[in-house]
C-alpha cells in the first residue's frame, strides 16, 4: 500500500507528525563505483521509531534511543553487486518511550513533531570501530576494577600504549594497537571465577506510554533487528517473552511527501491512526500473519536454539490483581501456544517487570509444568533490600520453584564492564552459587541487543580480572543452578514490591471492569457447562469464550490493569470490557434458555414465577429484586442450591423482618435479628452489634464507614505510587450535602442514604443496606471524582485485637501484620487484596468485603479500603 503512494521531496531537518501518525519514506541509494571493497551503511537518525523495508520485507529497526541508526547495505561492496537500490523507511511518530510532554511519564503531547536529523550513505570503517571498542573495554577496566586491583593498572597501561602506537592518520598502525588489546583480553581467568550467562533480551510492554496498536510495530522492529544480528552472529541467543494477544490490528495506510543527498534520494508518506480491528492472536501469531517472511526467519532460529521463546503466560500480566482463574488462564493460553507452535511448553516463568508477586504463584506455576522463575523487579524496593538473588520461592501450599533475580538488577544491560562487575559484586548468593543471568538489550519500548553489546562481551568472554561471560540460554542457566539445591535458601510467601502501591487503586474503572468481567466469564462457563451436561445438543461456546478470555487476559498486562498507562490505552481497555460484558451476557442468556427451557415456558393459570440461578458452590438464601408491575421492582427472599437454580413462586417469609427506626438526633437504627446497626446523621457507623454473640464491633467513641481524604503527591511515579508520608495528611470527610434519610423502611430490606462533599469539588452518595437474614451490611457508593493528587479511602475501626490481618488472594489468603515493628512491616502500609480482608481474634472477627477494589490496609484495629 505504501509503495503505491505518491511521494514528495523532503530534506534533513524536516519535521513530521503529529504524534501517533506514520510516515513512509522512499529512499533511492546510488553507491559510487569507487567504494568497491568497502563496507557501506545507510545512516538514518530521527527522534521517531523507524523500520527499513527492502523487497517488501522488513529488514532492520532504526531507533536512535536504541542505538540503532544504521542499516548495513553491504559488508564488502563487489563490482558485481548492484550499485543502486530502493529502500522504504516506515517512521512511527513516537519515540521508544511514547511521546510524553515534558517528561517520559507525562501524558503524550498530541501535537508533537518528529524531525529527520540525518540520512546519509556512508563508508563504515570497521577497523576504527573495533579499535574504539577495545579502548572502551580497557578504559572501563581501569576505571571500575579499582586501584587495589593490578588488572586495572595493566588495562590502563595497555590503553596508553595503544594511543602511543596508533596514528589516526595511518590505518596501517591500527593492527599493532589492536594486538596490544588482544594480549590483555586473551589472559584467562581461573576456574573459580564467576560465570555470567548472557542472553539477548527485549522487553516490550504490550501497552504503556503508547497504545496497543503501536506494540505491533515495536515487535516487528525489534525482532527483525534480532534476526539480522543472528545471521551475522551465530552465537547470539535471544530470550523472547510476551507470547501475548495482539492489539486489534493496526492498518497502516497513507497520505504523502521526499529529498536528495549524497547519492541518497528519499521521500516520505504520512498515515494516520486507524480504528481497531479486533484480532485474537499472540505477538508471534501476529508476526506470522502480517510479516510472514520475518516469521519464517524467526522459526528457523527457534529451531537452531538461538531465538528462545520464554514466559509461559499469554501476557506478562500483573502479579497481584488477576483472580486465580485468570492466572490459570494466562498459563493455559500461553503454554498451549508454545506447545502448538514450538512443540514444547515453557519450563521458566519469565515476569521481569511486574509490581509484586502473589504467594499463590508457585503453586500455579507447578500446576502448569513450570519449576523455574525469573524476575528482577524487587530490586526496585524503596525500603528494604531483598536478601537473595538465587533461592527457592515457596507458595501458600508448600510448592517451591527455583527463582533467580539477575544480580545486575536490570533486564536491559548493555554489556559494559561496570554492569558485569556489578552483577558479581551485587550477588547476594555468590557464596552458594557461581552463576548468574545477564540480560542485555534495550527494553520496555523494545529495541533489543546491538552489535556493540555483543562485541563488548566477546572481548570479555574469559578475561582475567573480569567475570567469565558466556552467551547462554535460560535452560543452561537454571540447569546449572539446579545442581546445588541444598545450598540455596527458601523465601516463604509473597514477593512484595515496596513501591508502586498506588497501582492497586489507580484507574478505578479498569479495576471494576476486570473484576466484573472475571465474574461474567465465570458465570458464562458455569451455566454453559450445566447446559451441555443436561442437553447434548447444546453447543458449548468454546471459541467465543476463548476470544473473550483473551481480551480479558490482554487487559491484565502489567501496565494496563494497574492503571500505569496513557489515556489511549485506558480507552481501549474500557472498550474491551464493554465487549466482554455484552458478549458474556449473551452467552449466559443462551445457556440459561437451554438449561431451563421448560421452566421458562409460561404455565396456564400459574402465579408469577421467577427463575433464580446460583453460580457459586454453596446454597444461598438472599433477598432478590424482580420485575414488578409498570416497570417497578419488587423484593423477594429466595433460596437456590449450590451451582443450581430454583423457581420462586411464593416468596419465603424471613424469620425476622428488617426494622428501621429513625432517632430524634437524626441517626438511624436497622436490625434483622442477625445484626443491629446504628448510623449517625452523617452516615457513619457508630454501632455494629452481632446479635448471637452479643458482641459490639465498633469501638466506643469511634466511627466506622468514615471517609478520609489524603494528599497524593509521590516522589516521581505519579500513576504508580502512593508514598508512606501520605498518611500524615489525613483529613476526615465531614461536609454533608444531604444528611442521612431512610430510603426503605424495612421488611425484606431496609436502607438509608446520604451525600458528602469530598475535597473541593467532588461528591459522594452512599446507600447503606440491610437485608433480611443477611449477616452483613452493604454500602452502595457512588463518587463523582474531580480531584487531582488526592487519595480517598474509607475506614472501619473494629473492636478486635490481632497482630495479623487476613487478606484474600488467588485461591487462598495471606496474613500480614497490623503493626509496623520492622521496616518490612512498615513498607506494607498499603497492600492489595481481592474480595475481602479480615481482622479476627479467637471466636470473633470482622471482615470488609468489596466488589471492585484492590488497595487496602489494616493498621492496629482499623480496616481501610482504598477507593
Amino acid at each position: 500500500e505504501a509503495v503505491g503512494q505518491q511521494f514528495r521531496p523532503v530534506k534533513v531537518g524536516d519535521s513530521f507528525g503529529p504524534t501517533w501518525e506514520t510516515c513512509w519514506f522512499k529512499v533511492e541509494l546510488s553507491i559510487p563505483l569507487s567504494w568497491a571493497g568497502r563496507e557501506v551503511h545507510f545512516i538514518w537518525e530521527s527522534d521517531g521509531e523507524g523500520m527499513v523495508w527492502h523487497d517488501a520485507q522488513p529488514v532492520q529497526g532504526l531507533t536512535k534511543e536504541g542505538e540503532k541508526t544504521s542499516y548495513i547495505v553491504t559488508r564488502s561492496l563487489k563490482e558485481t553487486d548492484p550499485h543502486s537500490l530502493t529502500l522504504y523507511v516506515e517512521l512511527a511518530c513516537n519515540t521508544l518511550f511514547g511521546a510524553g510532554k515534558g517528561s517520559m511519564i507525562a501524558p503524550p503531547d498530541p501535537d508533537r513533531r518528529f524531525t529527520l536529523s540525518k540520512a546519509e550513505l556512508v563508508i563504515f570503517n570497521r577497523d576504527v570501530y573495533e579499535l574504539l571498542v577495545d579502548l572502551e573495554i580497557l578504559l572501563d577496566m581501569a576505571r571500575f576494577l579499582g586501584e587495589e586491583n593490578q588488572r586495572s593498572f595493566q588495562a590502563l597501561y595497555t590503553a596508553n600504549q595503544m594511543v602511543n602506537v596508533c596514528d589516526v592518520t595511518d590505518p596501517s598502525t591500527f593492527p599493532a594497537a589492536r594486538d596490544l588489546a588482544a594480549t590483555i583480553f586473551s589472559q584467562r581467568n581461573g576456574k573459580s571465577q564467576h560465570t555470567i550467562h548472557a542472553m539477548g533480551h527485549c522487553h516490550i510492554d504490550s501497552a504503556w506510554l503508547w497504545p496497543y496498536e503501536e506494540t505491533v510495530r515495536k515487535c516487528a522492529r525489534s525482532w527483525v533487528t534480532v534476526v539480522r544480528l543472528m545471521e551475522s552472529n551465530p552465537e547470539l541467543t535471544f530470550a523472547c517473552s510476551q507470547v501475548r494477544q495482539l492489539p486489534p490490528g493496526a492498518s497502516l495506510s497513507a497520505c504523502g511527501m521526499l529529498p536528495l543527498w549524497r547519492g541518497v534520494t528519499r521521500s516520505a508518506l504520512c498515515c494516520h491512526r486507524k480504528g481497531f480491528v479486533l484480532w485474537q492472536a499472540q505477538q508471534f501469531e501476529w508476526v506470522r500473519s502480517c510479516y510472514p517472511g520475518l516469521y519464517a526467519r524467526i522459526q528457523d532460529f527457534v529451531a537452531k536454539g538461538q531465538f528462545i521463546p520464554v514466559g509461559g503466560t499469554w501476557v506478562e500480566m500483573d502479579g497481584n490483581l488477576p483472580s486465580g482463574e485468570s492466572m490459570v488462564r494466562q498459563f493455559l493460553q500461553g503454554q498451549r501456544f508454545f506447545q502448538e507452535e514450538f512443540g514444547h511448553i515453557c519450563s521458566e516463568f519469565w515476569l521481569p517487570d511486574t509490581f509484586g508477586y502473589s504467594a499463590q504463584l508457585p503453586q500455579l506455576m507447578r500446576g502448569c509444568g513450570i519449576g523455574r522463575f525469573l524476575t528482577q523487579k524487587l530490586s526496585w524496593n524503596l525500603v528494604n533490600t531483598f536478601p537473595h538473588h538465587t533461592f527457592f520461592w515457596e507458595g501458600i501450599d508448600g510448592s517451591r520453584v527455583l527463582t533467580h533475580f539477575p544480580p545486575g538488577d536490570s533486564y536491559a544491560m548493555h554489556g559494559q564492564v561496570e554492569e558485569l562487575l556489578k552483577t558479581v559484586r551485587n550477588n547476594k548468593d555468590k557464596g552458594r552459587v557461581n552463576h548468574s543471568a545477564f540480560l542485555f538489550g534495550f527494553g520496555d519500548g523494545g529495541g533489543g541487543p546491538t552489535q556493540k553489546m555483543l562485541d563488548r562481551m566477546k572481548r570479555m568472554s574469559d578475561t582475567d580480572g573480569l567475570p567469565r561471560v558466556q552467551l547462554s540460554t535460560p535452560n543452561q542457566l537454571f540447569s546449572v543452578l539446579e545442581q546445588e539445591p541444598s545450598q540455596l535458601c527458601t523465601w516463604v510467601g509473597e514477593l512484595f514490591l515496596e513501591l508502586h502501591n498506588g497501582t492497586y487503586t489507580t484507574q478505578a474503572q479498569i479495576k471494576k471492569g476486570n473484576r466484573e468481567c472475571e465474574r461474567i466469564l465465570h458465570d458464562a462457563e458455569v451455566l454453559s457447562t450445566l447446559a451441555v451436561a443436561q442437553d447434548s445438543a447444546f453447543q458449548y461456546p468454546a471459541r467465543q469464550l476463548q476470544r473473550l478470555w483473551r481480551l480479558l487476559l490482554l487487559n491484565q498486562f502489567h501496565d494496563v490493569l494497574p492503571g500505569s498507562c496513557i489515556q489511549l490505552v485506558v480507552e481501549d481497555a474500557l472498550q474491551y470490557y464493554t465487549e466482554i460484558r455484552s458478549a458474556g451476557a449473551q452467552l449466559q442468556e443462551e445457556a440459561v434458555r437451554s438449561l431451563c427451557r421448560e421452566l421458562l415456558q409460561p404455565e396456564a393459570g400459574s402465579t408469577e414465577r421467577t427463575l433464580v440461578l446460583n453460580t457459586l458452590p454453596w446454597e444461598r438464601t438472599e433477598v432478590i429484586s424482580r420485575p414488578g408491575a409498570a416497570g417497578t421492582e419488587t423484593l423477594a427472599l429466595a433460596t437456590a442450591p449450590s451451582m443450581g437454580y430454583a423457581i420462586v413462586k411464593e416468596p419465603l417469609l424471613p424469620p425476622q423482618p428488617v426494622t428501621v427506626t429513625e432517632q430524634e438526633d437524626g441517626s438511624v437504627v436497622m436490625e434483622n435479628g442477625v445484626i443491629a446497626v446504628r448510623l449517625d446523621s452523617a452516615g457513619r457507623l457508630t454501632s455494629l452489634w452481632l446479635v448471637g454473640s452479643e458482641r459490639e464491633s465498633v469501638p466506643g467513641g469511634c466511627y466506622a464507614n468514615q471517609f478520609a481524604l489524603f494528599d497524593d503527591v509521590p516522589l516521581y511515579w505519579d500513576a504508580w505510587d502512593v508514598m508512606d508520608y501520605h498518611l500524615e495528611t489525613r483529613k476526615p470527610v465531614t461536609t454533608l450535602l444531604k444528611p442521612l434519610e431512610v430510603t426503605l423502611a424495612g421488611g425484606l430490606r431496609g436502607s438509608a442514604s446520604f451525600s458528602l462533599r469530598v475535597g473541593k469539588s467532588s461528591t459522594l452518595t452512599q446507600e447503606v443496606i440491610l437485608d433480611a437474614t443477611c449477616p452483613y451490611l452493604r454500602f452502595r457508593t457512588q463518587v463523582e471524582w474531580k480531584e487531582a493528587h488526592k487519595f480517598l479511602k474509607v475506614e472501619f475501626p473494629v473492636e478486635v485485637r490481632s497482630t495479623n490481618a487476613t487478606y484474600e488472594i488467588q485461591f487462598g489468603h495471606v496474613q500480614r501484620p497490623t503493626h509496623w515493628n520492622t521496616s518490612w512491616d512498615w513498607a506494607r502500609f498499603e497492600v492489595w487484596a481481592h474480595k475481602w480482608l479480615d481482622l479476627s481474634e479467637h471466636g470473633f472477627g470482622v471482615a470488609l468485603l468489596n466488589d471492585c477494589k484492590y488497595g487496602a490496609s489494616a493498621h492496629g484495629n482499623i480496616l481501610s479500603l482504598s477507593l
